[in-house]
This record gives C-alpha cells, structure tokens and sequence, in this order.
C-alpha cells in the first residue's frame, strides 16, 4: 500500500515483513524491499505516455481485426469471406451458444472495455484532471484484463488454416493481420502500465482540485 506524502519521496510498506521504506523519485525496474527482499512494486521504463500511445493504437486495430474479414476462402468455386462477427453468429447457429458468447466475449468485448478503461483513466490525467469514478474503473481493469484471450484465437485460428489450406484455396485477410498487431500492442500495453505511477499522478491531482 502506498501513503502518498510527496511526489519525490513516497513512503511504501512491503507486504512480507511490513517495513515501511521511503523510495526515491525517478526508480525504475524491480522494487524490492530493503529487508526481506520481497518484491514490492516493479515500475515500468515507459511513463503512461508511453500506455497512452499504445492505447490510441491499439483502437484501429481492434477496428480492423473486428469487422475485416479474417481468411477468405475459394471452395469449389465458391467464395466466401470469414469475419469474427460472422464466425461468432456461424457458431450460435449451429447450436454452440456457450462457445459463441465465450468467443464473443474474450476477443471482443474484453479487450475493447480493456482499452477503453485505460484511454478513460490515462487521457484525463494527461490532460491535468482525475477521471470520475476513478477506483471503480482501475478495479474494472484488473478484473477483465485476464479475460481478453486474443492470443488463444489467434493460435486455434491459424491451426484452422492449416487444415483448411488442404482442402481449399485460403487467403489470410487483414483482420488476420491486425489480429496478429494487436495481440502484440496489448501485450506491450500491459508492461508498459505503471499502476503506481497512475496512482500517483491521480493523487497529485486530487490533492490539486481539493
């Protein structure tokens, strides 16, 4: 738990063995504490900036990824294009709702409440002001992040064309591509986000509007 007191030198209690150590401004890497050596925080290279920018991004590639088709495929003479949507609604058709809505929900909207809970949180605090309902949305983050799965239909997906790819004519499509960026944007987001810098900041500027 951090005791805000300045903006050079917070004071941080260790989880282990609870010593309370003051850590200077400008730390980056591991934090560990001074006694136990128990990891207390691990403070990203990259300032929030730096998220923010991954963030705006990552948006047009889940545009993309989404509503582009992923492969189409050339069948006898019959060609047709697979998009996410058509394959979410292709799966509730044929009587697998529970994949359909599992699929729907780790590949759409996960990562899309996922971005957009951190542009909410990090766009105003660049811009000098603390966002509303600012515990509740960083709590919203940390429960959903585990949920977005992109990189396990990325996988099952390119097992799929392998399969098809003997028996068909198969072109990837650029949602593939973009699927393919932004499993990458992601987890490049996910290490460069300092909670503890955002904390921080979002502190300061409570304290500044009080």
């Amino acid at each position: 738990m951090t005791v805000p007191t300045s903006r050079t030198a917070p004071l941080v209690a260790c989880a282990e063995c609870d010593l309370l150590q003051q850590l200077p401004d400008g730390l980056t890497g591991a934090v560990r504490c001074a006694r136990c050596g128990a990891l207390i925080m691990r403070r990203a290279r990259a300032g929030l900036d730096h998220t923010l920018a991954l963030v705006i991004a990552a948006f047009p590639l889940l545009f993309l990824a989404n509503w582009y088709p992923l492969l189409e495929v050339d069948l006898g003479g019959r060609p047709s294009a697979a998009t996410l949507m058509g394959s979410v609604l292709a799966l509730q058709e044929q009587g697998t709702s529970v994949v359909a809505v599992l699929v729907m929900v780790t590949t759409i909207v996960v990562p899309a409440l996922y971005l957009a809970s951190l542009l909410y949180l990090l766009l105003p605090i660049r811009l000098g002001r603390r966002p509303r309902g600012f515990s509740r949305v960083f709590r919203t983050i940390c429960v959903i992040r585990p949920w977005g799965m992109i990189e396990v239909f990325l996988l099952g997906l390119l097992v799929s064309l392998v399969k098809l790819a003997s028996m068909a004519s198969v072109v990837t499509g650029i949602a593939l591509w973009s699927f393919a960026a932004l499993m990458v944007v992601l987890a490049w987001t996910t290490a460069a986000f300092d909670t503890h810098a955002l904390w921080d900041e979002a502190d300061l500027l409570a304290g500044a509007e009080g």
